[in-house]
């Protein structure tokens, strides 16, 4: 080959080799699969066939990296699923009326709403590690772990924070107006307030407020997408996305009949709608609404396992694993 034919050649390879457009050209899928998914084949939207039988009134749910927790607000227990296939690992009693679960890494923390009290289990076994007064007369809704440690919603429109390794109450501070769920955006936590319309964001290092911010009515459930803050506006049909950074306003998309509980998997907003059994799936993008797909009876709330999102049905005591 001459010599400027060889060079032609070698510079039409580099600028293919350096360029994104030719890689996707040979054959680079681009997906908002995770691997796991694509390990077990989950390339439909959602498993519309299978549902597991859990406990009465399941409430709240964690997952601990193979398994889920669920709560049974009317059995004061804890259930262990594991998530593979459903298997009931245990039932482990807890505090009055069970509500909210979060994981620590290695202990599993539930908020019982009528002991003012959480319960520490240890995930292996469920061994109850220690049972933490978090008030008089409070009732703790909601929990979440800051890697160090737990944040707890309250009725009486105060959250607290709990020290993990020991359970010592770390301060009190105050939300708004019947404050319920909770979310940790890495820095910060952020609780919507289900009297006042709004969401408050907390410094996680010394309680300060950062701000209030203004969403739909009765916000209910909230979750962080890794930038931005999705709150659920159980009054409105619908979710509000707000910039993590500021609280900014960045959109408002319409859902199912009475939203309560929702869960980000990666790529995508999971919105539990309670009045309608259904789960409405939004593109963490822009909101675009990528489906409805029927549940059981009531949902509430929901859980992400690396694969599949699991929706609390608390009419018919069961969960979906969609």
């Amino acid at each position: 080959m001459p010599k400027m034919l060889r060079l032609v050649a070698l510079s039409t390879l580099a600028i293919l080799l350096a360029s994104p457009a030719a890689v996707a050209q040979v054959g680079v899928t681009v997906s908002t699969k995770n691997p796991e998914q694509i390990a077990t084949l989950h390339w439909y939207s959602a498993n519309q066939t299978t549902t597991f039988t859990v406990a009465g009134f399941p409430f709240g749910a964690a997952f601990d990296g193979a398994n889920l927790w669920i709560s049974s607000l009317t059995g004061d227990t804890v259930t262990k699923v594991r998530a593979n296939d459903g298997a009931m690992l245990g039932t482990f009693a807890v505090g009055g009326s069970p509500s909210g679960v979060a994981f620590d890494g290695a202990n599993v923390w539930v908020a019982n709403e009528n002991d003012s009290t959480v319960s520490k289990l240890r995930a292996s076994d469920g061994t109850v590690l220690g049972t933490f007064s978090v008030g008089s007369h409070v009732a703790p809704l909601r929990v979440a772990f800051d890697g160090a440690n737990i944040w707890v919603t309250t009725l009486v429109g105060k959250v607290i924070k709990v020290r993990a390794s020991d359970g010592t109450v770390l301060g009190t501070f105050t939300a708004g107006t019947s404050p319920s769920h909770i979310a940790f955006d890495g820095a910060n936590i952020w609780v919507t307030n289900t009297g006042s319309n709004n969401v408050t964001k907390f410094r996680t290092t010394d309680g300060a407020v950062l701000g209030t911010f203004s969403v739909g009515s009765t916000p209910q459930g909230l979750v962080f997408d890794g930038a931005n803050i999705w709150v659920v506006n159980a009054g409105d049909n619908n979710v509000t996305k707000l910039r993590a950074s500021d609280g900014a306003v960045l959109g408002t998309f319409s859902v199912g009949s009475n939203p309560y509980g929702a869960v980000f998997d990666g790529a995508n907003i999971w919105v539990v709608n309670f009045s309608s059994s259904n789960v409405t799936k939004l593109a963490a993008k822009n909101g675009a609404s990528l489906g409805t797909f029927k549940v059981g009876q009531g949902p509430e709330e929901a859980a992400f396992d690396g694969a599949n999102i699991w929706v609390l049905n608390v009419n018919d005591g069961t969960a979906s694993k969609l």
